[in-house]
């Protein structure tokens, strides 16, 4: 059916205002519809397998699907946020109270150097280490009485995040189920030629898997491989130390290093040899080897992006999203990079003169 030009402009106006509606009222709920997208993609594949398979009715399907997911990817999570909700609390506990003496071992950290790197300190300004060492405390107290505020935090926001938390696995049901036939009618209705929807679907589809089975996953392995060792050696809160491993993990040209390196110092300065040596080899084999070993098997190379371009997009995500940002952030890049790729291909070439 034909359309006049002010019938056409009026449709678009028209699903411009509905469109913007429609998110306003889902932005009380983002990460739960995000994050039901999310994991929709990562398990789509486990789900055709299992209908391929066992040929389920597709409710059922999707509920083995979703009871799947929540074992293996939600729980963990839920389990271990809360246990590093009560670490943070006892660390702050055991700060405030003087258990755990900051100021002291920093200066026996101090004197424990040898000469030179006292002097070398001395010259470039940290020789005086009362203003660092207090800086150092408050800092401590600061992130672990925030830590440790969550708990109550939680308990304000249990009904919402309850709530929440339901909103995710029904749209992830519906997501299981009718992921096939929801992509379609979005393919249907992007005014792009196929080819292009194509290729947006499929960059789509990878990035998401890239950086959460990848970049995620890797991360996790790294964090966890970090508070083994530091509960091996007696670090105290090893659980806090392997979420912090964690997070900088995600991070290009930070990595875990940032945590466990300085600690391997301070244990090879103080006198604790064996275990300066131990952390500092199980941290250049273990958990320095697992980006190599693990990142290839799960990440493709034509999802790989530059380490400039994850870095930026990652702390910007943060910023802007918070938790989610590290998957929100890294996917909006690789999404702008694919779509200009996109139109340059659409653009005609000019032609050069020969020489």
């Amino acid at each position: 059916m034909s359309q006049t030009p002010l019938q056409h402009k009026s449709l678009l106006l028209l699903l411009t205002l509905v469109t913007v509606a429609f998110i306003w009222i889902l932005l009380p709920f983002y990460g739960a519809a995000f994050w039901a997208v999310i994991l929709g993609i990562l398990f789509d594949p486990l789900q055709r397998r299992l209908q391929l398979k066992f040929n389920w009715p597709r409710n059922l399907t999707a509920l083995c699907t979703l009871s799947i997911c929540l074992v293996i990817a939600i729980l963990p999570v839920i389990i271990i946020s809360f246990l590093l909700v009560q670490e943070g609390a006892n660390l702050y506990q055991n700060i405030e109270s003087g258990k755990w003496d900051i100021a002291g071992q920093l200066d026996r950290f101090k004197h424990s150097l040898p000469p030179y790197f006292q002097q070398l300190l001395d010259r470039l300004g940290m020789g005086e280490l009362d203003s660092l060492r207090e800086k150092i405390v408050r800092g401590a107290l600061q992130g672990s009485q925030f830590i440790a505020t969550q708990a109550f935090s939680v308990g304000q926001g249990t009904f919402k995040f309850v709530v929440s938390f339901f909103v995710m696995l029904y749209l992830l049901f519906f997501f299981l189920r009718d992921g096939p036939e929801l992509v379609r009618k979005v393919r249907i209705a992007l005014p792009l030629a196929e080819h292009q929807k194509r290729r947006l679907q499929l960059k789509f589809s990878r990035v998401v898997r890239a950086t959460v089975k990848g970049n995620v996953l890797v991360a996790a392995s790294q964090g966890v491989l970090g508070g083994l060792i530091f509960w091996f050696l007696d670090i105290p809160s090893p659980l806090l130390w392997a979420v912090l491993m964690t997070l900088l993990s995600l991070l290009p040209a930070v990595g875990a290093g940032i945590v466990w390196g300085p600690v391997a110092t301070y244990f090879l300065f103080s006198g604790a040899i064996w275990q300066g040596v131990v952390l500092g080899l199980y941290g250049i084999f273990v958990i320095g080897l697992v980006d190599n070993v693990l990142r290839p098997i799960l990440v493709g190379k034509d999802t790989k992006m530059p380490d400039y371009l994850i870095l930026i997009s990652t702390l910007g995500g943060l910023a802007i999203f918070g938790l989610n940002g590290f998957v929100i952030g890294p996917l909006i890049a690789a999404l702008f990079i694919s779509s200009w790729a996109l139109f340059v291909e659409t653009r005609p070439r000019p032609q050069l003169p020969l020489p």
